[in-house]
């Protein structure tokens, strides 16, 4: 049984009063006081750290379905929009994902479509950028847990003591592996795995 259609569907705006760093998002419900602020990442972190009582939703702009409030999203939330320092959305708008070259990836039918538009040296180009700004953006705002530390001169004694000897021969963790790919991702499998027809030995880079 098909899934019931909400009431109202709408673009938003969810603003850190405090901050000024702001979300859009697509919204479809029965109520429109349910208290929906977003679902982000960095909003749900934004929400966590300083409260949703320092948080504003605006209602941008109401669509007459799903499938139109998709398209409104997309056409908002462009890469443009999420390259800004102040955007906290990490994706661009329709589905969550990359745009239409994303859900062409992560669609089984797609698998084959996606290897031959790599082929296109333009599209691949364009698609390649879309990710770099993507990720870059991301990156940026993400240090992770290391950053300014260093080993102590103890612990990079113990660390080339219990290496010696490793990674010689059959000690070696890449040893009898090779990389395959299906022209979206790489992988390291064993020499004698056998690999499907939409696999095939190598990698590539976007």
């Amino acid at each position: 049984m098909a899934r019931k259609e909400k009431r109202y569907h709408y673009l938003y705006k969810t603003i850190n009063i405090l901050t000024k760093r702001y979300y859009y998002g697509m919204h479809s419900t029965d109520n429109l006081d349910d208290g929906y602020l977003g679902s982000g990442k960095r909003l749900r972190y934004s929400i966590n750290k300083y409260g949703k009582e320092n948080h504003q939703q605006e209602i941008i702009k109401f669509c007459p379905n799903r499938n139109s409030l998709k398209k409104s999203e997309y056409d908002l939330v462009n890469l443009n929009e999420v390259a800004k320092k102040d955007c906290m959305n990490l994706r661009i708008g329709g589905e969550g994902g990359f745009s239409h070259e994303h859900q062409i990836i992560n669609s089984k039918k797609g698998n084959q479509r996606f290897v031959e538009l790599l082929s296109d040296d333009e599209w691949r180009k364009t698609f390649g950028n879309k990710i770099s700004i993507i990720l870059k953006k991301y990156f940026k705002n993400h240090d992770g847990n290391w950053k300014n530390k260093k080993h102590t001169k103890k612990t990079k004694q113990k660390m080339s003591k219990s290496h010696k000897g490793n990674g010689m021969g059959s000690k070696n963790s890449q040893y009898n592996t090779c990389w395959i790919t299906n022209g979206i991702e790489n992988k390291k499998i064993k020499k004698n795995i056998e690999i499907s027809n939409s696999w095939r030995h190598g990698r590539v880079t976007i």
